[in-house]
């Protein structure tokens, strides 16, 4: 049995390769504000004293408590970042004195300043203060130019890429798979009008598409998602159409009308799991190519608008940079999008041969 099991994973290593690297992202996309050093909203904070630095920068920072207006709870705090963060002060170094933290702002020498106790909780002494509010931070990624946490700003734009491949897979799978099943399989004056409408639409590139209505719905989140979505059903609507009109004149087909089944049961209890690896396969290559589209639009100006951190965005805010020696600005989430893309066309090429061995 666990050679079986062996020898069924290394046969389909591709598969589970590529799963693997996509499920890390989307445990990645959902806990990222357990391990990204910036827990504020979009992981935003900026410290232009700091901007541009490399991989590994390290820095003292002291935390000052502000007044949270927003009464967040904990279940918004962890999914999506503290909306009110304390005030982060860059320090050289530091001392504990009678009336607070004395303090030396980083790269301003001999200029000394105090933060008084009364800021902190009043329940904790100054070595619990130290102990709770100076820590080093280390910028893995180094910062960008605004001096934000490009490790932070990368790992929540995974949450970008994922939800708006999900997104707009699933308006593409509504609308390719509805129209496809009802043209393949009723054929005539039905399917006539559909393939004209698909045809139309294959007609149009599709990011001059993406564009037209991201215009249209205007500039945002949600937007992008449905702009990209109302661009891909086309795809699907044309290899479901081709799989059903191969499957609807197969026996088991015939036996199901003569038993009287409906066609909303032929449909939907007979061909759609004879069809479904076709689907799966088209799916992921509309998962990648979303990905792709909205680093597009993002790159644009016209995909996720500031200050929510998108890939696309961030390459277009750090390309400049490739020729001035901070190249690692435009390549880490370059890099990025690559690999997730390379994941997705990878599962969708290997699903293939997936159900083809294990059919």
């Amino acid at each position: 049995m666990f050679t079986k099991k062996v020898s069924f994973i290394y046969n389909n290593f591709g598969v589970f390769l590529s799963f693997l690297f996509i499920f890390l992202c989307f445990l990645i996309s959902i806990f990222s504000y357990l391990f990204i050093p910036d827990s504020s909203e979009y992981s935003n904070q900026m410290h232009l004293g700091i901007h541009s630095k490399s991989p590994g920068f390290k820095v003292n920072i002291i935390s000052v408590p502000v007044k949270n207006d927003h009464n967040q709870s904990l279940i918004n705090l962890f999914f999506f970042g503290d909306k009110s963060p304390d005030q982060e002060i860059l320090i050289n170094e530091y001392r504990l004195v009678e009336d607070g933290i004395e303090y030396e702002e980083f790269e301003k020498i001999s200029e000394k300043k105090i933060i008084p106790y009364d800021l902190f909780p009043s329940d904790l002494s100054g070595y619990q203060i130290e102990n709770k509010f100076i820590n080093e931070r280390k910028f893995i990624f180094g910062t960008d130019s605004f001096g934000r946490d490009v490790f932070g700003r990368v790992m929540l734009g995974t949450r970008v890429s994922l939800f708006i491949g999900f997104i707009a897979v699933l308006i593409s799978l509504l609308i390719g798979v509805t129209i496809g099943l009802v043209s393949g399989y009723y054929g005539g004056f039905i399917d006539d009008v559909s393939m004209m409408v698909i045809n139309m639409f294959w007609s149009i590139p599709t990011l001059l598409l993406v564009i037209a209505i991201s215009l249209a719905l205007g500039k945002g989140f949600w937007q992008v998602y449905v702009a990209v979505g109302l661009t891909m059903w086309v795809e699907v609507a044309r290899v479901v159409r081709g799989q059903v009109i191969s499957e609807k004149n197969k026996d088991y087909i015939t036996a199901s009308k003569v038993l009287g089944f409906s066609d909303f049961r032929i449909l939907f209890k007979h061909i759609i799991p004879n069809i479904i690896g076709p689907i799966l396969i088209i799916s992921s290559a509309n998962f990648a190519s979303a990905i792709l589209i909205e680093s597009g639009l993002s790159f644009l100006g016209i995909g996720t608008q500031p200050p929510m951190p998108s890939w696309g965005s961030m390459i277009k805010d750090n390309y400049q940079y490739i020729i001035l020696g901070k190249a690692y600005l435009a390549i880490i989430p370059g890099t990025a999008i690559m690999l997730l893309v390379t994941s997705f066309m990878f599962l969708g090429n290997n699903l293939g041969d997936f159900f083809v061995k294990n059919k």
